[in-house]
């Protein structure tokens, strides 16, 4: 595993004990994420995709193993601990946009900087949140209420909210899964130009069709890390078996 990793997991398990059973969410996964990676975490209902992101999110702890984040184990870290390395570390996007209705666009991205422990000079809030609408194409709408903008606008909106604390990790929860096709490939893109500019992404998503716009696919079941493959060159393997069984339907009409 690289040493330079933002995330690195080490045979993490996560049993939930429920009365007189055990369920085993997360049984021994180990896996690093390099900075600069976009990956996709995928699997059915009861793979242990959500618990595993709420692990890496810092929202629960593992029962065993390690969890470094961004160089800080915090496997073993406390509540209030947990809560500080969430707002300093990590920028959640969620599948419900979480707006304040009542605000602003630019008022709801200011908001995690008023929980920063380090405190933000009012002035520095309003410029940090206007560069993080502008990343994210929504610059010209800083004035509006959620009400007044388009699904994809307000997924925008709360992906600023994410950035504005400027996180080493930026986690994503099924965050197309209120939009529409368009719109998601909309937003696909927003988070395929935030990589390229060096953010590192972590997406659950259980749509393929999303999961393609990553550069990492890792697919978990019963607990356990099914498959762990760079996006292009499943495509490309992808690619070659349609043309060879394209080929073969050639020769058998000729």
């Amino acid at each position: 595993m690289p040493t330079n990793a933002v995330i690195q997991l080490t045979d993490i398990h996560k049993i939930y004990h429920t009365g007189e059973v055990d369920v085993h969410a997360v049984r021994g996964v180990s896996l690093a994420i390099a900075p600069g990676e976009f990956v996709a975490i995928m699997g059915s209902s009861g793979s242990g995709k959500s618990t595993l992101m709420n692990l890496i999110g810092c929202l629960d702890r593992p029962t065993r193993g390690n969890y470094f984040l961004d160089g800080i184990d915090v496997s073993t870290l406390d509540r209030d601990a947990l809560a500080k390395i969430r707002n300093d570390k990590i920028g959640f996007v969620f599948q419900g946009f979480n707006l304040l209705s009542r605000t602003t666009a630019l008022e709801n991205v200011e908001m995690p900087m008023l929980y920063n422990h380090q405190r933000v000079p009012s002035a520095e809030q309003k410029v940090r949140a206007e560069k993080s609408l502008e990343l994210v194409g929504l610059a010209a709408r800083a004035d509006h209420k959620p009400n007044q903008l388009s699904g994809g606008q307000q997924q925008r909106v709360a992906i600023a909210r994410a950035l504005v604390n400027q996180p080493s990790l930026l986690l994503a929860d099924e965050p197309t899964g209120n939009l529409d096709s368009q719109t998601s490939i909309e937003i696909m893109g927003v988070f395929q130009k935030l990589n390229d500019a060096g953010i590192t992404i972590v997406m659950v998503t259980h749509e393929l069709d999303v999961a393609r716009y990553t550069k990492r696919m890792i697919i978990l079941r019963d607990g356990m890390v099914l498959t762990d493959e760079k996006v292009a060159a499943r495509l490309i393997a992808e690619s070659e078996l349609k043309n060879l069984r394209a080929a073969q339907e050639a020769v058998k009409l000729a």
